[in-house]
């Protein structure tokens, strides 16, 4: 089992999270016995067990420490990939942003601001042009569906059916065609 950190505050409920570093994190009310903590956490051993399995297998969107001039190379390809893959899929959608920006985010692909602006990891110029197009049209959706709920789903599936594939790709990269 992985590390186990209690956290107690003046909430009125338990919760159970796994953080990015594999620990078990429970958040706690400040009365509330040990004793119950530790049932809490042993009844919900299944859910927490599941979670650090598919934590593991995932292929977490990080990168090495990059210097400067490395990081500059890598905003320079993603930008020359991304504005033309944005503008083809604006014109497509009739979804434009209201700019675009390359940033050396390390932990997502891309986001979409309140005001429609949109933002890309530099890291995604050593990804296949399939997954890079993904990126590029689900922050495209998120200027008309702001949330990841079944209309959002539906928008990106009419315009690229195979997202879900394509999703793959940005998983395990190493597998691209």
């Amino acid at each position: 089992m992985s590390t186990l950190r209690i956290l107690r505050s003046r909430r009125r409920t338990l919760a159970l999270e796994i953080t990015s570093a594999g620990e078990l994190l429970v958040r706690a009310p400040l009365w509330l016995p040990r004793q119950q903590i530790d049932a809490f956490v042993r009844s919900h051993q299944d859910w927490s067990n599941a979670q650090l399995e598919a934590q593991r297998r995932r292929r977490p969107f990080t990168h090495p420490d990059a210097g400067e001039d490395e990081i500059r190379l890598l905003t320079e390809r993603t930008r020359a990939r991304i504005l033309p893959r944005v503008e083809f899929y604006a014109q497509k959608t009739g979804l434009v942003p209201t700019g675009v920006r390359i940033t050396r985010a390390r932990t997502r692909y891309g986001s979409c601001s309140a005001k429609n602006a949109l933002c890309f990891s530099c890291f995604l110029a050593d990804y296949p042009d399939q997954a890079v197009d993904l990126v590029v049209v689900h922050e495209l959706v998120h200027i008309a569906v702001k949330n990841h709920g079944p209309a959002f789903y539906a928008r990106l599936a009419e315009i690229l059916p195979d997202w879900k594939a394509r999703r793959e790709l940005l998983r395990h990269p190493e597998n691209a065609e």
